[in-house]
């Protein structure tokens, strides 16, 4: 079914090409070989875009040197120019794929799947078509030289003129109505668009003004040509022709414009082959055939690079309008979660301007703003040290970010007229890289006065439970003490010796946890002082876990020991 599907369309370009060969053989001038337009090189520029990709390729390309070489044989042509016509028609074609291919890759036709939508498109392709039908007129002059003795500039310049007019009219064309083509195929039932509208997007959308302004352009445009062509009378005039093809080009559909540009450069050749219109008065039949191939190039150059500029201004505006419309969603995002932080957060630069701040920043301070978005002394906010010292206008938080100190879970005490109990913020102050000279700092802070709270109850807590359990324990060394003296009176006894042992470990014990309840104690007080790292003698740390260990064995004889030193 594919190789059947493949045929059907090599037959229906190859029917095509029959057509535009033979019209541009019908072309030929004052009995010559040099024909004055060749169409079948724009639909051979369209036949092997649309078909490069295909493994049945051979068939076309089989089709294009027979239909050639039977319909130049069948107009007048020598064998020996036929084969010249063939090498040269393939050349160009080749060439002119391959460079669409390295040049826009991404182009219908040449490997990818977007339409031409851009300047830069138009200038790629202009580029490959003069390269292309430039090395196949170099070719063609050269064989023709070869075999008629003769060579004239002026030949290969038409040669090169009427092929290149013919890929920017037809191939374009064709290349459009491909894409267009594929779309629909793709996704049927599906509207088709190209980045310029498509015709059926055009229609849709179709209001009758604009309707109108269709209509007179068509209009005008029938009738400026069938005066400047038709009614001129050897008059220059064909330089006032190219206005209505700026109208088309600015204002409408590229889909249209293509169109358009097609039409009007038939009208010119079919004007100029029946001997009316300013270039029939040119006598020298290969300056006449090149003028007129020239206009129809600049006619199509000039509308489609209005149209695709138009077009690409059109894509770039609806970029940053789609950029603006999110940048505005992000920005009203932003903003949203910043305002619903319970911390609060401000943003200030190098010379005190309040940026950004959310509800929750003026909330914290107890209501209390900044004049004029600007950050004054410490006094105005009510900002101290814990201890109750004021805190100086250079050690706020901002300006010490702004001096590069760290300035990282530091606590302030705030205490105004709308905070009159005092609340305490954890500040945490970052500065902002330097963008346009612009240096500011983002300042984060959060209410831990709960926490404070908590915290203290608890240290007060723990002080009142160290200072109760020193009293029993201070009974317990003097008990302790006095038994030792009582038994260092007694006379020696194994009872005796076995009982001070017992006693030294309890004192031990004794000890140990008074140092424990001091060193809770000592926590208690110094719990906001900085940790100072100090040495550890570890051996010495070792030696009372051993003892300690030792003295909660109960007594030799009774029970075994659970540790010994050498544990």
């Amino acid at each position: 079914m594919k190789f059947l599907g493949s045929l059907v369309t090599t037959l229906m370009f190859t029917a095509i090409y029959v057509a535009a060969t033979v019209a541009g053989r019908v072309t030929v001038m004052d009995g010559t070989n040099l024909s004055m337009v060749w169409p079948a090189a724009g639909v051979a520029a369209a036949w092997f875009c649309a078909r490069r990709s295909t493994r049945w390729v051979w068939m076309d390309v089989l089709a294009l040197v027979a239909v050639t070489v039977v319909v130049n044989l069948a107009t007048g042509a020598s064998p020996a120019m036929a084969v010249v016509f063939v090498v040269a028609n393939l050349t160009q074609i080749a060439v002119f794929v391959s460079l669409l291919a390295r040049w826009r890759p991404r182009l219908w036709g040449a490997g990818g799947t977007e339409p031409l939508s851009r300047l830069g498109d138009l200038w790629a392709l202009l580029a490959a078509a003069v390269v292309s039908t430039g090395c196949g007129a170099g070719l063609g002059s050269l064989g023709m030289w070869l075999l008629t003795d003769a060579y004239a500039a002026s030949t290969t310049a038409v040669w090169l003129a009427r092929n290149t007019a013919s890929v920017l009219l037809i191939g374009v064309a064709g290349l459009r109505l491909g894409y267009l083509i594929s779309q629909r195929s793709r996704r049927p039932g599906r509207r088709d668009t190209d980045t310029g509208g498509s015709a059926a997007r055009v229609t849709a959308r179709l209001s009758w003004r604009r309707a109108g302004e269709y209509a007179a352009l068509i209009a005008c445009s029938v009738a400026a040509y069938a005066a400047g062509f038709g009614y001129t009378k050897g008059l220059p005039l064909a330089f006032a022709l190219i206005a209505v093809t700026v109208w088309a080009g600015v204002r409408l559909s590229t889909s249209f414009v293509i169109v358009h540009d097609l039409l009007l450069g038939t009208a010119a050749v079919l004007f100029t082959l029946h001997g009316t219109g300013p270039f029939a008065a040119i006598d020298s039949h290969p300056i006449r055939a090149l003028i007129a191939q020239l206009f129809v190039a600049v006619v199509a150059v000039v509308g489609l690079a209005l149209a695709l500029g138009r077009d690409e201004r059109a894509e770039l505006i609806a970029e940053l309008a789609a950029g603006k419309e999110a940048a505005s969603r992000h920005a009203a995002l932003m903003t949203t979660v910043i305002d619903a932080m319970a911390d609060g957060l401000a943003v200030v630069d190098k010379s005190g301007h309040v940026v950004l701040r959310n509800p929750a920043a003026s909330a914290l301070l107890g209501g209390i703003t900044s004049p004029e978005d600007r950050v004054t002394g410490s006094d105005h906010y009510g900002l101290f040290h814990l201890d109750g010292t004021p805190i100086a206008d250079a050690d706020l938080p901002y300006a010490q970010a702004m001096d590069g100190r760290q300035t990282h879970g530091g606590d302030i005490l705030v205490r105004n007229v709308g905070v009159p109990d005092g609340r305490v913020l954890r500040f945490t102050a970052t500065a902002l890289p330097d963008e346009g000279g612009t240096r500011q700092a983002v300042v984060l802070f959060h209410d831990v006065t709960a926490e404070r709270r908590h915290r203290d109850e608890l240290a007060s807590f723990a002080g009142v439970v160290a200072h109760d359990l020193l009293n029993p324990l201070t009974t317990v060394d003097g008990w302790s003490e006095a038994a030792a003296d009582a038994l260092q009176a007694s006379p020696p006894h194994e009872t005796v010796t076995e009982a001070t042992e017992c006693l030294t470990r309890v004192r031990r014990a004794a000890a140990r946890m008074r140092g424990l309840i001091n060193d809770l104690l000592a926590y208690t007080t110094a719990r906001d002082a900085t940790v100072a790292a100090a040495p550890v003698d570890l051996g010495s740390v070792v030696a009372d876990i051993a003892i300690a260990r030792t003295d909660a064995a109960t007594a030799a004889g009774r029970r075994p020991p659970l540790f010994s030193i050498q544990d």
